[in-house]
């Protein structure tokens, strides 16, 4: 077996791991990214955001994929402070 498809030694499910994984992907213009939640994962934008912000503050994520866990909530805190 391939090591994308183990399970990830911190306990991450397959869809946590998909969905950091299409946050390190760059899209080209506006709408890409949506579509490819909704083809790639089969969820709603909504729902993918309400599990993203979950991930950020899940330490086994962090473990994971500490680049872009840490980049999205710098991004986040950002974001919380301009409000």
């Amino acid at each position: 077996m391939d090591e994308e498809h183990e399970e990830a030694p911190a306990g991450l499910g397959r869809r946590e791991r998909d969905i950091l994984a299409l946050e390190r992907r760059g899209f080209p213009g506006p709408g890409a990214k949506e579509r490819a939640i909704r083809e790639r994962l089969g969820l709603a934008p909504v729902r993918y955001y309400q599990l993203l912000n979950a991930l950020l503050d899940d330490p086994r994520a962090l473990a994971h994929d500490p680049v872009t866990v840490n980049r999205l909530r710098r991004i986040r805190e950002a974001r919380r402070a301009e409000r």
